[in-house]
């Protein structure tokens, strides 16, 4: 049954904290003092009291309310005072948002306990307590605004006295919880990446959770509060929210322990019919349109729309999930989901992924037990109607066939297209597939990312660009397996021979003559099931991926030698190595600078989150050195040569290969655009060729393309300045 209390009127709006509770020395409003230390109040005159009393307000004590001197007491009607409510400055004036006009003061209302900025418009809120409001705020139309005094705002910490069952916690990657971290205003999503890996390691896992703790006090009694010229109107609950400044807040449900960021630069706004609990939304965010949300990060930019449902999920910066369902995920930056019917469930996504409308990644109902998951490396797109059962793993821009995948796979060549065949009853991978029949997508996304990130402090380097060390060293990663598999296969004595031998003897294959290159080979472990997994086109894939890393290499060279010389390019090279990198939330580090983290971590040199945020910051300042010095490593392992034979007329042929090979780069992005032109079933929509122009426009005109024909340009120019140069 429900368990009503009753006390005494003359008590509404104390005993905010429980006796127990409260500091020796002090009272139940020491946090709301620290919270708000001004001081300019003073008491009501009679004059004053008699005039809101005539006006039909009323009060437990008129001694509790305080005002300050720019008072006008005729800005106050049919409103009710309980407890110590104190109010800032008045004018006869009245604020406008959006053609909404109100009357500053405060009307219709109760107010609870509460602190009142400067030139507030409060019309209608049926039941504030314990917050603090900013100044120029709209409050328009309010149910109930209540606080409780062991309120958290989304942060997983605990108050004095409470359980650890009423802790917050995210249970990212796996529906099991056992990946679970502390979310807390700030996390990143590098640091959630961090948390949920190494569970084996005990001490980093308690050093992640007492770095959480002591971000945050554990006395009771802190207030809510809603930042300076915040709007929020025709609402209904808001209950233990942090709310910054300039927000725009309408017609939700509910928001319930929130922390949401929001500044003049970065404005938040959510909408209506919206469900927000236990949860941090970042600066610049926009929720809207019945979305609901529990236990979650939504960081800064990003977006979530039109009924999407996000639980247990931490969603990266500029991200888009709407009409969907998103369960125990973490999610890196850049991601996009925008169909009712697609799912994610139990998944690590590294960004810059796209879910297309069907797509079901992650249910767990093929399993004996829910406790799967599924990992992507970044610019991950499975197509409609995919369904992929855990536990999967995929290399970076790995592109799924519409399909049903009825076993785990673990698919580690990047580009590639994966195809369920189901006539043949076999798996099916084009490596490299992007390189050749997608470029105009492949270069447009990577522009894409960058222009749509829209982060105010870019301190934490985000890479979007297709060639970086991690898809690099997949790369490489790839062409061992297609030479091993190449020798194996092709050579019957490769059961005597060592691995090393069969992996030169499929390079030799697949060096040598053209039509001695077999056009497809079969490999394992890339699919739990018994059928063949065949890799096709490894003829065309094979040189494009080396074509590719020598590219990477040489751009970086080019960069390199605009400000620098020949032999200052070798010491350079000499230096070089390439080194395994990870992901860690859209940010590359090498392996050993993550290592080098956590042990600092552990130890206690390393002792707050904040000084694991500058430790990305300061990899962030060194990374196009960093990834320079990778580049340099690949180019020269691609092509067999030592910083030590290294010549001028080496780098010259490399800056001869780089103009062809961008020169080929950008007519395969014209002819992969070209091909929606030129494809009858496409333009027979169209009564014309002038209307599909209209509607589409003009291939002639298409802005990318054009862009990337003058970029063409001035990299031709820069490479033959650079060839000119090493020649004098």
């Amino acid at each position: 049954m429900s368990q009503i209390k009753k006390g005494s009127i003359t008590r509404l709006g104390f005993d905010f904290i429980p006796q127990v509770f409260i500091p020796k020395g002090k009272d139940e409003n020491h946090h709301r003092f620290e919270q708000n230390p001004r001081s300019d109040y003073r008491n009501l005159t009679v004059e004053e009291i008699v005039i809101l009393i005539e006006n039909g307000n009323r009060a437990d004590n008129w001694e509790n309310i305080l005002v300050s001197e720019s008072f006008i007491p005729y800005q106050i009607r049919q409103s009710n005072f309980f407890g110590l409510v104190r109010i800032g400055h008045m004018a006869p004036t009245y604020l406008e948002y959006r053609n909404l006009k109100l009357e500053s003061g405060i009307y219709n209302s109760t107010i609870v306990s509460s602190d009142l900025g400067d030139y507030v418009a409060i019309h209608h809120v049926r039941y504030m307590s314990h917050f603090i409001i900013g100044n120029d705020v709209i409050l328009s139309n309010i149910s109930e605004m209540e606080t409780s005094s062991t309120a958290k705002f989304g942060n997983g910490v605990l108050r004095e006295g409470e359980a650890e069952d009423l802790r917050i916690a995210l249970e990212l990657c796996n529906e099991n919880g056992v990946r679970s971290i502390l979310p807390f205003d700030g996390m990143q999503a590098a640091d959630a990446y961090l948390w949920t890996r190494n569970r084996q390691d005990t001490v980093l896992q308690h050093r992640f959770k007492e770095l959480t703790e002591k971000r945050f006090s554990t006395v009771r009694g802190t207030y809510s509060m809603i930042g300076d010229r915040c709007i929020i109107k025709n609402s209904q609950n808001i209950k233990n929210v942090q709310i910054g400044s300039d927000a725009y807040i309408k017609g939700i449900n509910k928001l319930k322990n929130l922390t949401i960021n929001s500044s003049p630069e970065a404005f938040t706004q959510i909408g209506e019919g919206c469900e927000l609990v236990n949860g941090i939304v970042g600066y610049g965010c926009r929720i809207f349109y019945g979305v609901k949300a529990v236990r979650f990060i939504l960081s800064s930019f990003s977006q979530l729309k039109y009924g999407a449902r996000l639980i247990n999920s931490f969603l990266g910066d500029n991200s888009t999930i709407s009409c969907c369902e998103v369960l125990n995920s973490l999610i890196f930056p850049a991601h996009e989901q925008h169909h009712n019917n697609s799912f994610l469930c139990a998944a690590t996504i590294m960004g810059q992924s796209n879910m297309a409308a069907g797509a079901t990644v992650g249910s767990n109902h093929n399993s004996r037990a829910a406790d799967g998951e599924i990992i992507a490396g970044r610019g991950f797109w499975p197509g409609l109607c995919v369904s992929l059962k855990h536990n999967s793993r995929f290399a970076s821009y790995t592109l799924l066939v519409k399909g049903d995948f009825p076993y785990e796979m673990d698919i580690p060549i990047p580009f590639s297209l994966v195809n369920n065949d189901v006539k043949n009853d076999k798996l099916m991978i084009i490596p490299g597939y992007w390189f050749m029949y997608n470029m105009y997508a492949l270069v447009r996304n990577a522009n894409k990312y960058a222009s749509r990130d829209k982060r105010l402090l870019k301190n934490q380097y985000l890479e979007y660009d297709m060639l970086a060390p991690d898809t690099i060293n997949e790369l490489f990663n790839s062409l061992r397996i297609i030479e091993l598999e190449v020798g194996s296969q092709m050579n019957e004595e490769s059961n005597s021979l060592t691995k090393e031998e069969i992996i030169r003897a499929g390079r030799a294959k697949l060096t040598g003559p053209l039509d001695q290159i077999p056009t497809s080979v079969l490999v394992k472990g890339f699919e739990h099931s018994k059928r063949k997994v065949e890799l096709v086109k490894i003829g065309t894939a094979y040189p494009l991926f080396k074509r590719f890393i020598k590219y990477y290499g040489t751009i970086h060279m080019i960069d390199f030698l605009e400000t620098h010389s020949f032999e200052e390019l070798k010491n350079e090279m000499t230096n070089s190595q390439r080194l395994e990198w990870e992901n860690i939330g859209g940010q590359l580090i090498e392996k050993n600078a993550i290592d080098q983290l956590l042990r600092e971590i552990k130890s206690g040199k390393i002792d707050d989150w904040e000084d694991i945020h500058k430790y990305y910051h300061e990899l962030s300042r060194s990374y196009l050195e960093t990834k320079r010095a990778h580049a340099f490593a690949s180019l020269l392992e691609i092509t067999d040569v030592t910083s030590e034979s290294i010549s001028i007329e080496i780098v010259q042929a490399w800056l001869k290969e780089a103009i062809s090979h961008r020169t080929w780069m950008v007519d395969e992005i014209y002819a992969s655009r070209a091909k929606d032109y030129e494809n009858p079933f496409r333009n027979m929509v169209y009564n014309s060729e002038e209307e599909r122009d209209l509607v589409v426009g003009k291939l002639s005109e298409n802005s990318f393309i054009l862009q990337q024909r003058d970029e063409l340009n001035g990299f031709v120019k820069c490479a033959h300045k650079l060839i000119s140069k090493l020649s004098n």
